[in-house]
């Protein structure tokens, strides 16, 4: 079945829980992110992702990587992207909030497939939200783990979707997401996945702090209409937080805010 929607997604940060003073060691936080087009739409990705390497003065076969720009290049760079017709999801987790951490440790990338668990069901929202006619397919494109099975996370949403059927509180909406449209594709084969790399880095670099204490949030801010709302709320949909610190996740709130 040819899909209507395409999902790119990228994460940001690390699964680690090994906390170092000076904010070393582990990162405190961990983002997946989803950003999300019409397939119609999709060439419009390649041409924003042409025209970010044409203003920064890279070449035409240049990988694009957040985390290797300057912040006066990151900047174009995200202005370009929100204005594209996307839509983003982005699950935040702050790992220190985490109270059991040992069952996220026992067993390899546990949190990450909890996280894409939060992160589809909020896909299928999206899609499910701008479908036209009620078609809303969706190719699910991840960025390459090397050291992650991707047979083993189709196996996962099997799963999930027997729990689903037998009445678990999963809120996968199902037509949107099957489990034959999972990809993996490396970061430098794609626009899509390059440009989820910028969307995952920016909400990471606005709440992960540097060994200065200090965070930079202007990417998401500048990314704040692409974020996937409900009644004109962010919160609980576009950002979902895990985080035991209510100042934080207010500020994050105020930050994406329509105001």
């Amino acid at each position: 079945m040819a899909a209507d929607f395409v999902a790119y997604i990228d994460e940001a940060g690390d699964e680690g829980f090994k906390f170092l003073e000076g904010e070393r060691g582990s990162s405190r936080w961990f983002v997946l992110s989803a950003t999300i087009i019409r397939k119609s739409n999709d060439l419009q990705i390649v041409k924003v992702a042409r025209d970010v390497r044409q203003l920064l003065g890279k070449h035409d076969k240049y990988v694009l990587h957040f985390r290797e720009l300057k912040h006066e290049q990151r900047v174009p760079y995200v202005r370009l992207v929100a204005g594209l017709p996307v839509r983003t999801v982005n699950i935040l987790v702050h790992k220190p909030s985490i109270r059991n951490p040992e069952n996220f440790q026992q067993e390899a990338h546990k949190l990450y497939r909890y996280c894409t668990r939060l992160l589809l069901e909020r896909v299928s929202w999206v899609c499910r939200d701008f479908a036209v006619g009620g078609a809303c397919n969706t190719d699910l494109v991840f960025s390459n783990r090397s050291a992650m099975s991707y047979e083993d996370l189709k196996a996962y949403l099997e799963l999930l979707r027997r729990q689903s059927q037998a009445g678990a509180d999963i809120n996968i909406h199902w037509p949107a997401i099957n489990c034959e449209n999972v990809r993996a594709v490396n970061h430098d084969k794609l626009a899509g996945l390059q440009l989820a790399d910028a969307v995952a880095s920016s909400v990471f670099f606005g709440v992960n702090k540097t060994q200065y204490g200090e965070v930079e949030s202007r990417y998401l801010e500048i990314l704040k209409p692409t974020i996937y709302r409900r009644d004109r709320r962010a919160d609980g949909y576009g950002l979902k937080m895990w985080c035991s610190d209510n100042a934080e996740k207010q500020r994050l709130t105020d930050l994406v805010s329509l105001g």
